[in-house]
């Protein structure tokens, strides 16, 4: 993993095809030289998270830093963006280190697939009807039978956004938990969400999947017509951010709990 003290001599700077983006890229580039991903010190990020997302996913198992500038629209996971004293800004900025989740489902034709989640695993329903879902923590029945939208798995990173939407718990960014939270629950009515180690292994099994068939998506990869779900942290990949000190993802997310 890079030196977050290190010189930073080559930066790569990708970003959304947006106009603010790209004039960003533009003129930063000019100024900093722009390396290719595979040769860089540290990558910047110019857009909003989604933008954080999918350049964390191509760049799993680098370790290479990855500091973002907002040049989107919320941008929760990225810095403010300024043109000026990047080098300065890299080298007093502070990292953070998440591991994502791995998801392991099988379809109704028996096929498995899997993926990595930086933010949560979610299961949802693909019709009309309502998900019927058992889930198991650790093999063990905790959840007989959920009926339900949906229901997800988030890490700490991801507890802000569709876990935090779905009337999930905020988690601290080095807290060593997972949110399970249900979407739109119709029973049990009053099951809210479960916190969980981060080493927990959940898994979800498809109640009448033929009459109520349901997705799993990971992120931005989706399977349709699963029957069952597993998913576990996998501790071993390191997904590193830069943040400035004083607007870390930690200061984030506990302002988050605190807006009204």
């Amino acid at each position: 993993m890079t030196d977050t003290r290190g010189t930073f001599q080559k930066i790569a700077f990708v970003a959304t095809e947006v106009g603010e983006a790209q004039d960003a890229l533009q003129r930063l580039s000019a100024r900093y030289g722009n390396a290719r991903p595979e040769d860089a010190d540290v990558i910047v990020a110019l857009g909003g998270d989604g933008l954080m997302l999918q350049t964390l996913h191509q760049n799993i198992g680098t370790n290479r830093p990855i500091y973002g500038m907002n040049r989107g629209s919320v941008g929760f996971l990225m810095n403010s963006y300024r043109d000026d004293n990047l080098i300065e800004r890299l080298k007093a900025a502070v990292v953070t280190t998440l591991h994502p989740l791995r998801m392991k489902a099988r379809s109704a034709d028996g096929s498995c697939q899997e993926a990595l989640a930086i933010n949560e695993v979610s299961l949802l329903r693909q019709t009309y009807q309502a998900a019927k879902i058992r889930i198991s923590v650790d093999g063990k029945v905790r959840m007989p039978e959920l009926i339900c939208d949906g229901v997800l798995i988030s890490t700490p990173a991801g507890s802000t956004a569709y876990n935090l939407s779905a009337q999930g718990p905020i988690l601290p960014i080095n807290a060593a938990l997972l949110a399970l939270t249900p979407i739109s629950a119709f029973r049990p009515r009053r099951w809210r969400s479960a916190l969980l180690t981060h080493r927990a292994r959940v898994r979800f099994e498809i109640l009448e999947p033929g009459k109520r068939p349901v997705s799993a998506v990971a992120d931005h990869k989706e399977f349709r017509d699963i029957i069952d779900v597993e998913v576990a942290e996998d501790s071993g990949i390191d997904l590193v951010l830069m943040y400035d000190k004083g607007h870390s993802l930690e200061d984030r997310i506990l302002n988050e709990q605190f807006l009204v």
